[in-house]
């Protein structure tokens, strides 16, 4: 612990008080590694003492750790309850994850209308995540009515961010649509050319 800067002492401090902003910051340090060996227990601990206050983030890093069995017992029900919570609160993170739940059935039934719901709260706040999982969505008609100008605007959101998903996703869904165009064309052309 010799490691430990003046701010981070500050923080233990402040969370032993009951401060919910830097009980989550111990939870991110143990969480990551930051000050302290890497420790999913303690992390826990710390966001479980903020969630209970109602700290949005806090919820949603808790969420995360049931969904993912990190420190604590998978449990998609408490990933559930955590997620919402801050989800309601408009944190970006929970709603994007709360939409990933849905997609991938993660304890409750697989929903696809329910994911989109979620990505596009978050997709609108500019999560890049969301926005690529949306303009998927609107391509493959997951969950939404296939709507390629939909999905063209979500992925150039998120390839602005330099998400290379989307980007990649983009430059098929441009390069399939230039192919069209090329193979009208040449169908057009080759009875001049007979």
């Amino acid at each position: 612990m010799s490691d430990i800067t003046q701010t981070q002492k500050e923080i233990i401090i402040l969370a032993e008080q009951g401060h919910a902003k830097s009980q989550t910051a111990m939870g991110i340090m143990y969480a990551n590694g930051l000050g302290f060996p890497q420790d999913y227990k303690a992390a826990e601990k710390w966001y479980t003492r903020a969630a209970k206050q109602g700290y949005a983030q806090a919820q949603n890093n808790l969420g995360v750790m049931y969904d993912n069995g990190q420190g604590v017992p998978q449990d998609y029900k408490a990933a559930m309850k955590w997620l919402t919570r801050a989800a309601k609160q408009g944190i970006a993170e929970a709603r994007f994850n709360l939409g990933l739940m849905y997609a991938n059935g993660h304890g409750i039934p697989q929903d696809y209308a329910a994911a989109a719901k979620w990505y596009t709260l978050a997709a609108e706040q500019g999560d890049a995540d969301a926005q690529f999982n949306l303009g998927v969505m609107y391509a493959t008609g997951l969950g939404v009515p296939q709507d390629y100008k939909a999905a063209a605007k979500w992925l150039t959101l998120a390839a602005k961010q330099g998400h290379a998903d989307a980007i990649s996703n983009l430059g098929v869904m441009y390069a399939n649509k230039a192919a069209k165009a090329a193979k009208t064309v040449f169908h057009w052309i080759l009875p001049l050319l007979g």
